[in-house]
């Protein structure tokens, strides 16, 4: 016989279990939509950059995408090119400054997000439209005082 467990040890503190639970809860949201964009051939960080332009339609330089984006890509200019190499953006150098890279959405780029928005809507409506519109505030809230915390 071992030694009797102690079970305030195997308890996690409470901020441990709720940020398991954001994790467990996001990835069980992640999954359809995500398999919904890999029908189209894009990652979730493809679809994540389209949407950000889509947003702008001035365009945006690399560096405010990738501080834009949901989950940080490392090499954002792979990621760029493969958009490119599918005509669903363009990239030029406007500035004087040949460094500083302007993307911008293209005319197919916003087709393809035009015809993912009813699908993926539907699933996001799937997965939280149990939730009244106060909770969803609220909810929304909560997360974002999380994210300014750690800014």
């Amino acid at each position: 016989m071992g030694m009797p467990r102690n079970p305030a040890k195997l308890t996690p503190c409470r901020e441990e279990a709720v940020f398991v639970d954001l994790v467990r809860t996001a990835d069980l949201l992640s999954r359809a939509p995500g398999q919904v964009i890999k029908e189209h051939n894009l990652s979730a960080n493809q679809y994540n950059v389209l949407r950000i332009l889509r947003g702008a339609p001035e365009g945006l330089l690399c560096g405010e995408i990738s501080a834009r984006m949901i989950s940080r890509d490392p090499d954002i200019t792979r990621l760029l090119d493969r958009l490119e190499g599918r005509a669903l953006i363009g990239r030029c150098r406007e500035d004087p400054d040949r460094r500083r890279v302007h993307v911008r959405i293209t005319a197919q780029g916003l087709a393809l997000l035009a015809s993912l928005d009813p699908p993926v809507c539907a699933l996001h409506r799937g997965q939280l439209g149990h939730l009244q519109a106060k909770e969803l505030r609220e909810l929304t809230r909560l997360l974002l005082v999380c994210r300014r915390a750690m800014a």
